[in-house]
């Protein structure tokens, strides 16, 4: 290179006073580095999460619903799910390695089963808070154990859910992060790849952490705005 040639940074392109400094974050790198970097990085975070949250809400919910109708079968699938949580997601990709493995439907097992684990108990929970007075009562009044779900178990169910829902998919956008030590995809990769590094680029760390944050951070607002729509009698509960 020509010593009257602007320094290059590998994968960043030529480099500016702020990056050749290592600042905390160059504006003109993340403007420079969006389409082939963070852009990217930022989509597929979401369709991880996405997927995952789907996936685990599904099952969730009809094994809430078989707990509901089986009551011996809540604890059961309670602990396991305990269980499941306390394993490190580290690990949990590692074991999961050898069977599926170095791929995204690896990751999305580990994910699903994190987001399964929150949002089992939320819903379990919310299923057995109807008043057994009230419940009772509808059945007096001729109601099958079907309309007594559908009018009753899960309406009061509703707030539970919800708030599982918010929790599922923050920290389901928190462990996406990790796993980009498993493959390159979702907004770890680059602070990963920056990581990797002697000297780690700062602005690559705290742009994708930074937009890992802001993520959550929107998801959790849209939830909450939707909860209060659909459950507006437990607002001051939603929003505390």
């Amino acid at each position: 290179m020509s010593h009257a040639s602007p320094p290059v940074i590998p994968h960043f392109g030529t480099a500016s006073d702020c990056v050749l400094a290592n600042r905390p974050f160059c504006s003109d790198w993340v403007r420079a580095h969006w389409q082939d970097t963070l852009g990217p990085a930022l989509v597929q975070h979401v369709e991880l999460t996405a997927i995952a949250v789907a996936i685990g809400f599904i099952l969730a919910g009809g094994l809430a619903l078989f707990a509901h109708r089986i009551r011996r079968a809540e604890q059961p699938i309670g602990v396991v799910a305990t269980l499941v949580y306390t394993i490190p997601s580290l690990a949990l990709f590692q074991i999961l390695v050898p069977f599926t493995g170095i791929t995204t439907t690896t990751v999305e097992i580990a994910l699903v089963g994190y987001s399964l684990v929150v949002l089992y108990p939320n819903m379990a929970a919310g299923l057995n808070h109807a008043p057994a007075d009230v419940v009772e009562a509808a059945r007096g009044m001729g109601l099958t154990e079907r309309q007594i779900l559908l009018r009753i178990e899960l309406p009061l169910a509703v707030p539970a859910v919800l708030s599982g829902l918010r929790l599922a998919v923050v920290s389901t956008i928190s462990i996406a992060t990790i796993a980009a030590f498993l493959m390159p995809r979702g907004l770890g990769y680059p602070i990963f790849v920056a990581l990797r590094d002697p000297a780690p680029f700062k602005t690559e760390i705290y742009a994708a952490g930074g937009l890992a944050v802001a993520l959550a951070l929107v998801c959790d607002t849209a939830l909450v705005v939707a909860s209060r729509a659909l459950v507006p009698w437990t607002r001051k509960g939603l929003a505390a």
